[in-house]
């Protein structure tokens, strides 16, 4: 498919290191400087990253909050203004369309952030449910740009710069509008990368003048630009499931860690009620985990991952070849395949090769080794809790600088 381009794409070809199409086709850059740099600064100071291939979509009408409640798993009618909620929506077989974001405007006013992957496909399921609802929807992601700016110092920073918008008296997963450089705008105290931070939905056609602006004011907070591989390891140490590799369309909210805990059953009805409903007496074959890795480079997508079927109690050494010298795998894999990876990165904070995959249930308990055929090469896998940094995800929560 040809390849798509943000509003901020010609910004990223002057100071990027590399482009790379990703999730709906965009174009991303990998990195600016190092994504090992970008990531702890990231944690550390203020990073900035163009998100605008995320999807919005707005939704309008008496029947708009009637038409959410039946495709939201989670609740809808309790929302407040100016709140976000997190949430999946289903099919009639309680498999994951997307993972969203809700924004409450009024009673009949609500914005859907969607995917990058699914960005069409969730546009078009709720355009399809919309009929007859007495609802508008607009698919607004041509209109809007999406800025993420995260870290520690990220408030104390969009403080200097925002008008009309206390930074921060906003609560996590709140919103409001505000201005910044003359450029009205909504501000999210939302993100993915596990910190402190806000996400701002700027207009398209002033995007370029606020990420330049943002970029030349943030300097004495520290600001940098990240790229998609910062990304990747930042939201990987949160164990943030990432529609594409980890949500594929093949799961439901059960199979995800945590996801289910956003199902309100008390709702009489949404799509997927009653699939779900079986899925929870059925129980599960296989669930998503967390896998620290005995590896020097992170596995790939799809990789295998077996069983452990013989440990050897000595190392033979190799004599020949262009791996003279080294040892044979002390652990050899069994023959029954048990799970896949999703995604995997070097954990720069933690400073642990990570991995995130779907592993058959009877393998799926904290401490269980597995084996991992990452690259042609068997590497050990231990199933570890997830979040890997920050469980509790106090510094996301917090208001204020945080140090590492």
């Amino acid at each position: 498919m040809a390849e798509k381009r943000t509003a901020l794409h010609d910004i990223h070809l002057r100071s990027a290191v590399r482009m790379v199409k990703g999730g709906g086709d965009y174009m991303f850059p990998v990195s600016y400087v190092s994504p090992i740099e970008e990531h702890k600064n990231t944690r550390t100071n203020v990073g900035m990253q163009d998100l605008s291939s995320m999807g919005e979509v707005d939704i309008k009408g008496p029947g708009a909050e009637r038409l959410l409640a039946r495709l939201m798993v989670a609740p809808v009618r309790n929302m407040h203004p100016g709140q976000v909620r997190y949430s999946t929506m289903v099919d009639e077989d309680g498999y994951i369309i997307d993972d969203i974001t809700c924004y409450k405007f009024n009673d009949e006013h609500f914005m859907i952030v969607t995917s990058s992957s699914t960005r069409k496909k969730t546009t078009d399921w709720i355009k399809d449910h919309a009929v007859g609802t007495s609802t508008y929807v607009t698919d607004l992601g041509g209109a809007v740009t999406l800025i993420s700016v995260q870290g520690p110092r990220s408030l104390d920073f969009l403080a200097s710069v925002a008008n009309g918008n206390d930074v921060h008296r906003q609560k996590f997963f709140r919103f409001s509008q505000g201005e910044i450089n003359g450029t009205s705008m909504i501000m999210s105290r939302t993100g993915y990368t596990g910190e402190i931070g806000m996400e701002l939905y700027v207009p398209t056609d002033e995007a370029g003048s606020v990420w330049e602006y943002l970029e030349k004011t943030g300097k004495p907070f520290g600001l940098m630009p990240y790229g998609a591989s910062a990304m990747q390891s930042l939201r990987i140490e949160k164990a943030l499931p990432l529609a594409g590799p980890d949500i594929d369309g093949t799961q439901t909210p059960y199979h995800v860690h945590h996801l289910h805990k956003y199902i309100d059953f008390k709702k009489r009805e949404f799509i997927g009620r009653e699939a779900l409903l079986q899925w929870q007496d059925r129980g599960l074959d296989y669930r998503w985990v967390g896998l620290t890795l005995k590896s020097d480079i992170p596995a790939s997508t799809g990789d295998p991952i077996y069983s452990i079927a013989d440990v050897s109690s000595f190392r033979e050494k190799m004599f020949t070849g262009s791996e003279a010298g080294t040892f044979f795998d002390r652990e050899q894999p069994g023959m029954m395949e048990i799970g896949r990876i999703t995604s995997s990165a070097k954990g720069h904070t933690v400073k642990k090769m990570l991995g995130l995959a779907y592993l058959n249930i009877g393998h799926s308990y904290e401490g269980a080794k597995v084996l991992v055929n990452a690259g042609g090469r068997a590497v050990v896998g231990t199933v570890t809790s997830i979040p890997f940094f920050d469980p509790q995800g106090a510094r996301m929560r917090s208001r204020g600088p945080r140090n590492i």
